[in-house]
């Protein structure tokens, strides 16, 4: 395997200059949302080990559970094989969806119909 130093400049960002990123619970598995970041956001949560994103909305960075103290430590952070997704293997604290679920993902489809498989914690 090889091992060269990590530029998050090198990774392939949108016209936008983001990148989306999949959150998943390190020890679990479980898929908990999918969020945005650009470089400075990548180089932010590396430095720092609590996982920041870049908000569309606001055009500013969000550091997960920084007003709800839903924090996401970072555990690993890996690229994928075209190196414009990334995926952040974290240790969540409390509920990772702002609806107050545990993950984002909490509506199925199941015969053509919307099924709600959690309620707000």
């Amino acid at each position: 395997m090889s091992q060269a130093r990590f530029d998050p400049a090198t990774l392939r960002y949108d016209a936008q200059g983001l990148l989306p990123v999949i959150a998943q619970e390190a020890e679990t598995g479980e898929v908990l949302m999918l969020a945005w970041m650009n470089a400075d956001a990548v180089a932010r949560t590396l430095e720092t080990g609590r996982v920041t994103y870049w908000s569309r909305s606001r055009q500013a960075f969000w550091v997960k559970g920084e007003r709800s103290g839903h924090v996401q430590e970072l555990v690993e952070l890996r690229i994928d094989c075209d190196r414009d997704c990334l995926l952040v293997l974290v240790r969540q604290t409390g509920p990772a969806c702002h609806t107050n679920r545990r993950v984002c993902f909490y509506t199925a489809v199941r015969d053509g119909r919307e099924v709600e498989l959690m309620s707000p914690g």
